[in-house]
C-alpha cells in the first residue's frame, strides 16, 4: 500500500509556476497534483467570441455559467492545454506524470445541477442546461495505481456527473476530497497570493495560523475566491486532512517554503503542527 501522499493544488491564476513544478518534481514521497485554468479559459472564451458569463445564485453565490458549449470550452482548457502543459513541463523536469480529468476512468463523480436559479437586474432566472455540480464520490483506485507505479497524477475538472455529462466542479473543493479519499495529511493549496488575508486590500494582513473553530469568523471578511478557498479548507479538515496550507504559488521554492511553515496554515484544533 503506498503511504499518504501530499496533495498540491496549482492555481489557475499562476501565469508561473516553474519554481512550484520544480518543488514539485524534486519532492522525494509520493504527491498528487490538482490544477485549475480559470485565466486559460477565460481568455478562450474571449478568442472565441463568447465571453465567460457569471451568475449568481439566489444564495449569493456567483459561478460561471456552463452550458453545453462553455462545456467544450472547459474541456479544451482544463484537460487540453492546461493539463498537457502542465505535463509537458514536469516530464521536462525528469519526472513521470499522467495527466487526467477528474472524470476519467469515474474516479470523481458527481451530481450536476442543470437548472440553476439565479438574480440579475433584480430579478429572479431559471437557467437551463448548466454544468456545474457538487463532488459526492472519488474512487482512488486508478490514483493508487498511479502512484504505486512511480507516476504522478495531474488532475484537473471536470468531475462525471450521474448523468453521464461532465460536470464543472470548484479545484480548490476537488483537492480536498482527493485529500480525503487519499488519506492525505497535508494539502497545499498554491496561489498568486501570500496566504488567507484577513483584509483583502492589505497584502500585509496574512493569517499565519488558525484552526477549523475560526473559519466562521475569517468568512465574514473573505470575498469571491478566498471565501471559496475557505470552504475547501473546512471541508478538507472536517474530512479528515491534518493540515490545509493556503500559500503563495510564485517564485523560487514556493513549495519547499509552504512546507517550511510559510502562507496561511489551517488545521482541525488549535495546536499547530506543519
Amino acid at each position: 500500500m503506498t503511504r499518504a501522499p501530499l496533495v498540491v493544488k496549482i492555481g489557475g491564476s499562476l501565469t508561473d509556476p516553474s519554481g512550484l513544478l520544480d518543488d514539485i518534481a524534486a519532492f522525494g514521497a509520493p504527491l498528487i497534483v490538482v490544477h485549475g485554468a480559470h485565466r486559460i479559459l477565460d481568455d478562450l472564451a474571449v478568442r472565441l467570441g463568447t465571453p465567460p458569463r457569471f451568475v449568481t445564485s439566489v444564495a449569493g453565490a456567483t459561478s460561471r455559467y456552463t452550458d453545453d458549449a462553455a462545456m467544450d470550452q472547459f474541456l479544451m482548457a482544463y484537460c487540453g492545454q492546461a493539463n498537457k502543459r502542465l505535463v509537458e513541463q514536469l516530464l521536462w523536469r525528469g519526472v513521470a506524470p499522467v495527466g487526467l480529468a477528474a472524470m476519467d476512468g469515474g474516479m470523481v463523480r458527481g451530481r450536476r445541477r442543470a437548472d440553476l436559479r439565479v438574480r440579475e437586474d433584480g430579478r429572479t432566472l431559471v437557467l437551463h442546461g448548466d454544468h456545474t455540480g457538487s463532488i459526492e464520490q472519488v474512487d482512488t483506485t486508478l490514483l493508487h495505481t498511479l502512484l504505486q507505479g512511480g507516476l504522478l497524477p495531474v488532475l484537473c475538472p471536470p468531475a462525471l456527473g450521474h448523468d453521464g455529462t461532465p460536470i464543472n466542479v470548484d479545484g480548490d473543493r476537488l483537492a480536498a476530497e482527493v485529500a480525503i479519499a487519499m488519506g492525505a495529511e497535508r494539502l497545499v493549496i498554491a496561489s498568486d497570493t501570500a496566504g488567507f488575508l484577513a483584509d483583502a486590500a492589505d497584502p500585509s494582513s496574512t493569517v499565519d495560523r488558525a484552526c477549523a473553530d475560526d473559519l466562521a469568523g475569517l468568512a465574514g471578511s473573505a470575498q469571491g475566491r478566498a471565501r471559496v478557498k475557505l470552504t475547501a479548507v473546512g471541508r478538507a479538515l472536517s474530512g479528515g486532512v491534518g493540515s490545509v496550507g493556503l500559500c503563495d504559488g510564485r517564485g523560487a521554492h514556493p513549495l519547499q517554503a509552504a512546507l517550511a511553515g510559510a502562507g496561511s496554515w489551517f488545521t482541525r484544533s488549535a495546536v499547530v503542527a506543519v
